[in-house]
């Protein structure tokens, strides 16, 4: 019942958040041009490699990422670059005597090319057209934290004895239109190959970032991604999975490189070990910019 009561208040919470965020922050518009890559992350995107610490509130749960994206290689123009991401994507549960066994962890690499275009238009509330398409390969395990006492695996609702083998190699492309302080984007990705196979090899994704003040933002990523039916060992239909996201940079401190976020999740698990199981999620933590 607690539980629920929480998973309930999350949206609530990150509002909260947001409008305090707003306060903490003087008025003037984000420069999007500060990333260090071509193409700007996804703000709200939990796939994009980051360096983060996200606790869950009401679960003794903890998001861990390390990784990071960087452009080998940019144009004259600036209007091309080329370069590399990796990154791992890590669940651990919180445990007395300040211990996170990993329950389960995801390691992501790959290439990637982007562009930008300056837009001569004036009907359009944008300054810049861009895209950026990546070819990665992603694996998922089970590690330590994901057995209970005697050290034998927690089978759960997993449809999939354990251990169980988590591979897929996709091909994403996301376009977006953007002006400082503001952009919308639209995404698919096509999945070549995957282990378990019977996954549709279609999802989609759509997303805005508004940077409300210097050093706040409000983000939202929402994709649909393809529903694992134990029945068929297969997927069949789709479901909607919202990302959500508020945060401010902590420049007041001194922390240029520390951001504080607030987060919202709902819909399909980005876990691969669990990616057959929706769950709905606040979280509360820290971001670093390298």
């Amino acid at each position: 019942m607690n539980r629920a009561r929480s998973r309930n208040k999350s949206p609530l919470l990150c509002f909260v958040f947001f409008l305090l965020s707003l306060n903490a922050a003087a008025a003037e518009p984000a420069n999007s041009s500060a990333s260090k890559t071509l193409f700007a992350p996804l703000t709200a995107d939990p796939m994009e490699p980051r360096i983060a610490i996200m606790p869950r509130i009401g679960e003794r749960l903890l998001q861990l990422d390390i990784g990071s994206s960087a452009d080998l290689y940019t144009s004259e123009s600036r209007e091309f670059a080329a370069g590399v991401d990796f990154g791992t994507y890590s669940l651990l549960r919180r445990r007395e005597s300040f211990k996170f066994p990993v329950d389960a962890i995801d390691y992501i690499f790959g290439v990637n090319a982007s562009w930008t275009k300056r837009l001569q238009s004036d009907a359009l509330p944008f300054e810049k057209f861009s895209g950026r398409v990546r070819l990665s390969h992603i694996s998922a395990h089970f590690e330590d934290g994901h057995t209970d006492s005697s050290g034998a695996w927690i089978q759960g609702d997993c449809p999939f004895p354990i251990p169980f083998t988590y591979s897929r190699e996709f091909l994403n492309m996301v376009l977006a239109l953007s002006s400082p302080g503001h952009r919308v984007y639209g995404g698919y990705q096509y999945l070549y190959h995957s282990i378990p196979s019977g996954i549709n090899p279609h999802s989609f994704q759509a997303g805005a970032a508004l940077s409300t003040t210097k050093n706040s933002w409000l983000a939202a990523d929402f994709k649909l991604l393809p529903i694992w039916q134990s029945a068929l060992s297969e997927t069949k239909g789709f479901r909607g999975t919202w990302n959500l996201q508020a945060g401010m940079h902590l420049d007041g401190l001194g922390l240029e490189k520390v951001k504080l976020a607030c987060g919202w999740s709902s819909g399909m698990s980005r876990h691969g070990m669990y990616f057959y199981q929706p769950e709905s999620f606040s979280s509360v933590g820290v971001i670093i910019d390298l």
